[in-house]
């Protein structure tokens, strides 16, 4: 998900003035690490001592979404400051994810259908909409930013793929077989298989800690209206992502499990460390709509905690493999009216 810069600027300036202190008992030392534009869906190196990300900041030339890498421990000291590129600045990419060794790094781009950047999604039925680029194709960088070799060729969109701990596989969102369903690959892209079926959204999957099983985001459309109203636009390369539940199943997709009821949109899901519950975004509490906090719930649905309560955005949550760290994007600390979006991490605080 990429933020939604439709916003005027009153609307913006009013919001920053919400929620802008409050204990977060589960955070500790938090520290920014980005500072300007907006840096989102980071994600820890197995060694835990970098992470990768995309950043669309034009302090660093961007027009749009490429994807990059720094070290934790050093972070950035200002937006001038460019960290190690790894796309290649062509197309548009998103959700990076390193893989086992930390001597690569995987992600999706639209460079092979175009070498300019994608147009944002256009308004349809007065909605917030994603854009569901069919060229976007999964390949592996070396660090260097040098694609070593590329996943995915089917027609269609394939994108939002992470890694399993065990360092075996890779789930990802491919709209191959005509809806936007999960899909498995061993982790040189061979052995692809489906294991979504339902009508809707099935997207940001992550794998538990012990490699089992999976949490992700959903949309179900159920009455003729949300049905046809979900095809058309996903005809169009289109998706709302406003009414979306989190959902669990086995790696083979097998004992599937929705796990909220809230409500409006939740979504970034990843397992807590002892994979006991799940840390997710979500603005189920707000009447506005836009305002977005991390909450933590069991794998039962039972015992939902309010983590954030600082800005009103917060999201992407990934703990560091080792347990004792969250990387997550917020817009916290940015001045009034300000649209940038920063990576921030903490030490979690079970």
């Amino acid at each position: 998900m990429r933020i939604n810069h439709l916003f005027t600027a009153f609307l913006l300036i009013s919001l920053q003035t919400f929620a802008q202190s409050g204990e977060e008992k589960h955070l500790k030392n938090v520290k920014q690490l980005t500072f300007g534009g907006d840096n989102a869906e980071a994600y820890f190196s197995f060694n835990d001592q970098y992470v990768s990300f995309q950043s669309n900041n034009p302090k660093w030339g961007l027009q749009c979404d490429q994807i990059f890498y720094l070290d934790v421990n050093k972070g950035l000291t200002n937006p001038d400051e460019r960290p190690a590129f790894i796309s290649t600045g062509k197309g548009r990419t998103t959700c990076s994810y390193f893989m086992p060794g930390d001597k690569h790094i995987l992600f999706a781009s639209t460079h092979v259908g175009n070498d300019s950047c994608p147009p944002p999604a256009k308004a349809y039925l007065n909605k917030y909409l994603w854009a569901i680029y069919d060229t976007y194709d999964i390949f592996v960088s070396d660090l260097k930013g040098k694609i070593v070799k590329q996943l995915t060729t089917e027609k269609g969109y394939d994108a939002e793929a992470t890694i399993s701990p065990k360092g075996d596989k890779i789930v990802f969102t491919s709209t191959r077989d005509g809806d936007l369903d999960l899909y498995t690959m061993d982790i040189d892209g061979k052995n692809v298989k489906r294991i979504t079926h339902q009508l809707g959204y099935d997207g940001g999957a992550f794998f538990s800690p012990d490699g089992k099983k999976l949490v992700f985001r959903a949309s179900r459309p159920k009455t003729e209206e949300e049905i046809a109203e979900y095809k058309k636009l996903l005809s169009l390369g289109l998706v709302a992502p406003t009414d979306m539940e989190i959902y669990t199943c086995n790696v083979d997709g097998t004992d599937l499990r929705q796990i909220t009821t809230l409500g409006k949109a939740n979504w970034a899901p990843y397992f807590t460390p002892k994979g006991d519950k799940i840390i997710f975004s979500s603005n189920h509490h707000s009447q506005r709509g836009y305002d977005f906090q991390l909450y933590v719930i069991n794998l039962d649905g039972t015992g939902l905690e309010r983590v954030t309560n600082n800005s009103i955005f917060n999201a992407f949550p990934m703990f560091s493999h080792d347990g004792k760290k969250l990387i997550f994007s917020s817009n916290r600390n940015n001045a009034p009216g300000s649209r940038d979006t920063n990576l921030y991490i903490a030490d979690w605080v079970d």
